[in-house]
């Protein structure tokens, strides 16, 4: 199993990760709201990339995939069932799920491509995959981008824009592309619900929803 090394500081810093949402309260809320807009309910759901659980548990997603064991045992708290391992080589059969969800994941991606793949082997036809993630050009995005240097968190990230990952995911197969948007100001001034809007190019927090056929 290619459990990398980057995951060590998750590892090693799971609670303080976890507590970042409490920390940003609204902003949790408003990603999980516009995360809602998309996500189908459906059985057979697997969040990959699950961290402690905080997406996993509230949309009643019972099984997570992560790297992390300090972070998984967070997620097992959650009522969720747990396995370690990465998105390049999930540690299932084909066609396990009709739905995947990915949250603030795939900018730690060591190959994307390969992610995808996986996902795509692993998810029922027509079956939904759903991620939400940080546009590199948004305000949030820029602003991760010249922290990295000084975040032990974001030190390997790469962020991707959402044209970026249209490309991507028609490439890996996936079709039936459709784009909401949240965080509309500094995390900060983030003190209550930001609204979801249609696309993207505005909003920090974007969340796409594609289809497997």
């Amino acid at each position: 199993m290619l459990i990398k090394k980057e995951s060590q500081v998750f590892n090693r810093n799971a609670t303080k990760y976890d507590q970042w949402y409490d920390k940003y309260h609204w902003v949790y809320q408003s990603e999980l709201f516009a995360i809602e807009r998309l996500l189908p309910r459906r059985a057979n759901a697997v969040e990959i990339g699950v961290g402690t659980g905080r997406f996993a548990e509230p949309f009643s997603i019972q099984t997570g995939v992560d790297p992390s064991e300090n972070m998984l045992k967070l997620a097992e708290s959650r009522n969720i069932n747990v396995v370690q391992g990465v998105a390049e080589e999930l540690p299932f059969y084909n066609e396990s799920f009709n739905l995947v969800l990915m949250v603030s994941t795939i900018c730690f991606l060591k190959d994307i491509v390969r992610s995808f793949k996986e996902i795509y082997r692993v998810l029922r036809y027509r079956g939904e995959f759903v991620i939400g993630f940080i546009d590199k050009l948004s305000q949030l995005g820029r602003q991760y981008e010249r922290e990295k240097e000084t975040s032990m968190f974001l030190k390997d990230a790469n962020f991707y824009t959402p044209e970026e990952l249209t490309e991507l995911l028609i490439s890996t197969s996936f079709n039936d592309l459709l784009f909401v948007q949240t965080l509309f100001r500094p995390l900060d001034e983030i003190t209550k619900m930001e609204p979801v809007k249609n696309g993207y190019g505005k909003g920090s927090f974007v969340v796409v929803r594609s289809v497997k056929f």
